[in-house]
């Protein structure tokens, strides 16, 4: 983690007289001591090595037959755990985010859960039962880790739905919805009072299983935002494959209805929004303007998106449209367009507005940074980033340390937990891990910087 014991950060804004634009060079990381960035280098370049990615699984079960449990599981906090991983225990969560805070960074707490379809043990109702629980402490967690009482709700959590839910149903909802006129039996407004009053809900397309499992899922759902509005707490929801999407959204927009209206005090429950595919920017206009005509408060995360060779697999398997962009250049054009969209939207909007810019890509940020000082939108005001713990520290410091608000997600738990949840992020993210060849570059130069003896840069008062 980061050792800030000899760091005083500075928390003034950018200048309110004209935009100076970011450095992302690096020099943030003299916030960081020789073995943090020595364990940062070498875990990156072990990421982006496909072998390592494609069969972590296998070479996690080898090295515990080899070493044995015990001697397998330090190597694994020394390196990967502990480099993505706040700790497994709430006091480790509460060190790592405390160093984080002095930082300028903010928590975005994830709760590890992976469904396997073929598991009965991961499928049945005492394992999303079991979630639910895990979700309603990452509340009080999130919640606790706020370095002062926060009225404004500051505190952002993420939440899978599939940790509530099955993946079968959300295919079968999507299926449902994806059908002209009969999709009006699923309507946000009824699912919404379905949520509050607790009563059966009848769905033509489901047999009496899944209209039971449906009910359940419900129910936790809305135990999971009502605890979360509560205790003031934003929950930003997970987005995952195209094929679960629409079902997705489609209980976003329940949950909107009941608890994003205006008199809530913002949106608290967030959709997630994937630039890569096709049809993403059309969809976040038509959500955006649907939120405004409805007076109720809108929240996004914005990705590029983690699924694309499986996307693309899928669709050549099935003969269906790749519903992905065809390339990076045009992934890019589409999150710039959705950039500039939700940042006029938030500009019209104001509180009830929010965006979090979820991107390690330095000219989207500048970007954003750019628009907000353009469209006077304040750095610590209802637009924020996002980066992932362990990763892009050279983009996340620089934006804490220049006051934009800044969230790290960070997934917590025991090594049981994490490293499966781990190991598949890291099988979804392979474009992000091969990316990172400019962070290892400037970990690099601060490295032989510092074994030169050039002596520590000193941050300016």
């Amino acid at each position: 983690m980061l050792q800030t014991c000899r760091v005083l950060r500075s928390r003034a804004g950018p200048s309110p007289g004209s935009w100076q634009p970011l450095s992302f060079d690096g020099g943030a990381f003299h916030l960081k001591s020789m073995g943090e960035l020595t364990r940062a280098l070498l875990v990156l370049r072990l990421c982006a090595w496909p072998p390592l990615v494609t069969h972590g699984l296998a070479l996690q079960a080898w090295s515990q037959r080899l070493l044995g449990s015990r001697l397998s599981g330090a190597l694994l906090r020394a390196s990967i755990y502990g480099q993505f991983v706040a700790g497994e225990t709430a006091e480790e969560v509460r060190s790592c985010v405390l160093q984080l805070q002095n930082l300028g960074l903010r928590p975005l707490l994830a709760v590890p859960t992976e469904e396997e379809p073929d598991s009965a043990v991961k499928t049945g109702e005492a394992w999303y039962e079991g979630n639910l629980s895990a979700m309603l402490r990452c509340v009080d967690l999130s919640r606790g880790l706020l370095e002062t009482p926060d009225p404004t709700g500051n505190a952002l959590m993420q939440l899978k739905m599939t940790a509530l839910m099955s993946t079968r149903l959300c295919k079968q909802l999507t299926s449902w919805v994806r059908r002209p006129g009969d999709s009006l039996e699923l309507s946000p407004e009824r699912l919404a009072e379905a949520m509050d009053s607790g009563q059966d809900l009848q769905v033509s397309c489901l047999n009496t299983e899944q209209t039971r499992h449906l009910q359940a899922s419900l129910s936790r759902l809305h135990r999971v935002v009502q605890h979360a509005r509560a205790q003031r707490v934003r929950l930003l929801v997970d987005a995952e494959y195209t094929s679960l999407n629409p079902a997705l959204s489609l209980l976003v927009a329940a949950l909107a209805t009941r608890w994003n209206s205006s008199g809530e005090g913002g949106p608290w429950v967030w959709n997630t929004y994937q630039a890569y595919l096709k049809d993403t920017y059309e969809r976040l206009r038509w959500d955006a303007e649907a939120a405004d005509r409805a007076g109720l408060a809108f929240g996004v995360k914005l990705v590029r998106g983690a699924y694309l060779d499986k996307e693309r697999e899928t669709a050549r398997l099935q003969g269906t449209e790749d519903p992905t962009q065809p390339d990076y250049e045009a992934t890019s054009q589409s999150y710039s367009r959705c950039l500039e969209l939700m940042l006029t939207q938030v500009s019209h909007r104001g509180p009830m507005c929010h965006l979090m810019v979820a991107s390690h890509n330095e000219d989207s940020v500048r970007q954003a940074t750019k628009r907000m000082w353009e469209l006077g939108i304040p750095p610590d005001g209802p637009v924020c980033f996002g980066q992932l713990l362990g990763m892009c520290d050279h983009v996340s410091l620089a934006l804490g340390q220049a006051g934009y608000a800044v969230y790290k997600s960070i997934p917590y738990g025991s090594l049981e937990e994490v490293i499966p949840y781990l190991i598949r992020r890291a099988q979804e993210n392979r474009s992000v891990l091969r990316g990172a060849r400019r962070e290892q570059e400037l970990l690099s130069q601060e490295l032989r910087r510092r074994l030169l003896g050039r002596g520590l840069r000193v941050s300016p008062h």
